[in-house]
């Protein structure tokens, strides 16, 4: 089908289109861009229609398509305005919330902790506290990266259990809570 063939074509579906286009929008002004937009598509791909097969339902489904794909994409970026007075943890900027956990576990306690581990895992840990990532830590001490992170990890859960034992309780997620 040669470029002024299709352009006629479509020019005798247009009143079709745009009656469909008005369908999916609701709105007069939207249906003019889906026109416009699915005319654009419809010349820019014209190579892909094949001749003597249903113009009218080629170019609605490219219609349908584009419709579909804006309304997602509108639905995407939709955001959400919050007017509202302090009703949600969002807007609470009014209120304090406490927490209970630094009356719980000291400073002192933490440090007096760290201190009692032992030099294998206390030299890495707190290196890594300090912001050394573990590539560093590992060349600084020339060991294994491997090692470092197990070390690491093993001060850690030394930390977590001294933790536990001194506030007799099952876990460290009942010291937060």
């Amino acid at each position: 089908m040669s470029k002024l063939e299709f352009t006629n074509a479509f020019s005798q579906m247009e009143a079709i289109l745009l009656s469909f286009a008005f369908h999916l929008t609701k709105n007069q002004d939207d249906a003019q861009d889906l026109l416009q937009e699915t005319a654009y598509k419809a010349f820019k791909y014209r190579s892909m229609y094949q001749p003597h097969t249903n113009l009218k339902a080629w170019l609605m489904t490219i219609m349908r398509n584009t419709f579909i794909n804006n309304y997602r994409q509108k639905k995407r970026r939709q955001t959400l305005n919050d007017n509202t007075d302090n009703n949600y943890f969002l807007n609470s900027g009014a209120r304090t919330v406490h927490n209970l956990g630094e009356s719980e576990v000291t400073l002192q306690e933490v440090t007096g902790l760290i201190a009692s581990l032992e030099d294998w895992m206390k030299v890495p840990f707190l290196m890594h506290y300090q912001g050394f990532k573990y590539d560093e830590i590992a060349q600084e001490l020339d060991i294994p990266l491997g090692t470092v992170k197990s070390r690491i990890f093993f001060a850690r859960r030394k930390l977590q259990e001294s933790l536990r034992v001194m506030y007799q309780s099952e876990s460290v997620a009942e010291l937060l809570n």
